[in-house]
């Protein structure tokens, strides 16, 4: 079933280069990964350190392995250098509980 995961980190200001090339990274190797659909990164206007990456899977279990790989725990230890607080995940599927009931 078709997943999309919501991460949002709070970045200290000043870093955006290192920042942006983790992610990059992050991004390039993602793709690499199976079950991989789509991504996009977006950056709050007002407050500027606040990011919201959005990834697209193919199903639960390919992100979750792409979480856990050592690769993305590798760039991830990287990138909270550079933050303020820990990351957030949110994971969706598409659907409803309403629809499997239908």
């Amino acid at each position: 079933m078709l997943t999309k995961i919501l991460i949002k980190r709070r970045f200290q200001a000043g870093k955006t280069r290192e920042i942006i090339t983790l992610l990059n990274d992050m991004r390039s190797q993602a793709i690499k990964q199976r079950g991989y659909v789509q991504g996009e990164t977006l950056v709050q206007p007002d407050n500027p350190q606040n990011y919201l990456v959005i990834s697209t899977w193919s199903n639960l279990e390919f992100w979750r392995n792409w979480k856990n790989s050592e690769t993305r725990k590798t760039i991830d230890t990287m990138l909270e250098v550079y933050q303020e607080g820990p990351t957030e995940y949110e994971e969706y599927v598409q659907g409803t509980p309403f629809h499997e009931q239908m």
